[in-house]
């Protein structure tokens, strides 16, 4: 196992772990052009968050430890690779780091993750450690979200609930199958289902822990999975699991070991990227857009169309369901229109009240491209 460098000073260590945390993106921001992240007065990472209404903000964002006995073959920090230097930070640094940019405003909250030193139990333990500091001493009642480590025990996945306002496990892939060629410490169904089948219950509506926000994160295109049983695993995470959100971050070649399905597929980094970005599409159809997981269309391969968006794949599937006439239409005909958001077909229903006849969607506010590919799809 390696070794835990102590010589390594708070802010060389916030350094070293805030940079290596860009590696888990649950409720990360991850479609924005460029590097996303910003530094802070002092160098240490702040990292722009989805919100779920849409919106986004900045967390603060960083690794307890780098150290990991796992070996996940995808991952820079994985045993074995000594890439970066090594070091953890304490459970006091961890809040002593903190709390300024919380009170200073610059950030909404904390995202607190670890590689696995040790056992899951034992990397729960600093992480909650620090958050039972915030929680009870310093009385910090924000935003705290805790990274769940794959095979956790009942007792250190109930303590995170007790604390914090959102928690994620990482599924990873799309079944036990291709997890198998990921890593080889990690049992799927212990480490990952068993933990995710628990904090589901423990979440459910009526559930002691309603509250708290739950996602999860596919690594896209490390093993040789298709995006249709990505999706198929979205339909059960959503619906029997009860996540509140799934994020979805390209695997790019270069960062795993030689054996990796991802360092050996066709695919480049930029149509992963551009997989990913069709996969985040989806989500919000499934989420936002009364859309069923059974509904989402693919090519021969199994994979979502790169050149064109799933919703408008979808339309360009049913023309027994268009035009739809913006004048008579009900929510759900409307979100179905491509180029027809949320806001839109709200806005859309708003100047129906009492009578009232829509003629053009440019009275809306609606313009440019959407404007022109919604138009191609409704009769006003």
């Amino acid at each position: 196992m390696p070794v835990i460098r102590s010589a390594p000073g708070l802010q060389d260590k916030l350094g070293i772990l805030s940079a290596d945390a860009q590696y888990d993106l649950s409720c990360a921001c991850s479609c924005g052009s460029g590097d996303p992240r910003r530094r802070g007065l002092d160098n240490r990472w702040l990292y722009p968050v989805t919100l779920q209404s849409g919106g986004h903000s900045l967390m603060f964002k960083t690794l307890v430890s780098n150290v990991c006995t796992n070996d996940c073959k995808y991952c820079p920090l994985r045993a074995g690779h000594d890439v970066t230097a090594r070091c953890s930070l304490a459970p006091e640094e961890i809040v002593r780091a903190f709390l300024p940019y919380w009170k200073s405003g610059q950030v909404i909250g904390l995202f607190l993750t670890s590689g696995v030193c040790g056992n899951p139990d034992a990397a729960m333990d600093r992480m909650l450690a620090a958050a039972e500091l915030l929680r009870r001493r310093e009385r910090y009642r924000g935003i705290l979200h805790l990274k769940i480590i794959p095979g956790a025990s009942d007792a250190a996945i109930d303590r995170a609930l007790a604390l914090a306002s959102g928690v994620s496990l990482n599924i990873e892939t799309a079944g036990e199958s291709h997890f198998a060629k990921l890593t080889t410490r990690k049992d799927y169904r212990q480490s990952i289902i068993r933990p995710l089948r628990r904090i589901a219950a423990l979440t459910a509506k009526g559930a002691r822990y309603e509250r708290v926000k739950t996602s999860t994160q596919f690594v896209v295109g490390a093993s040789d999975e298709t995006d249709r049983e990505v999706v198929r695993y979205m339909g059960g995470l959503y619906g029997r699991l009860g996540l509140k959100g799934i994020y979805f971050s390209a695997y790019q070649r270069g960062l795993g070991t030689p054996d990796l399905p991802g360092e050996n597929s066709a695919a480049s980094n930029a149509d992963l990227l551009a997989r990913e970005h069709r996969l985040y599409q989806t989500d919000y159809l499934l989420r936002k857009y009364g859309f069923a997981a059974e509904e989402i269309g693919f090519d021969a391969a199994g994979n979502l169309p790169l050149d064109i968006d799933p919703k408008e794949h979808w339309a360009r599937r049913h023309p027994e369901r268009f035009p739809v006439d913006v004048n008579r239409a009900g929510r759900d005909e409307l979100l179905r229109v491509p180029g027809l958001g949320p806001v839109t077909v709200r806005r859309i229903l708003a100047a129906r009240q009492g009578g009232g006849r829509l003629r053009s969607l440019e009275s809306l506010g609606l313009r440019g491209a959407r404007a022109r590919k919604a138009a191609a799809w409704i009769a006003v």
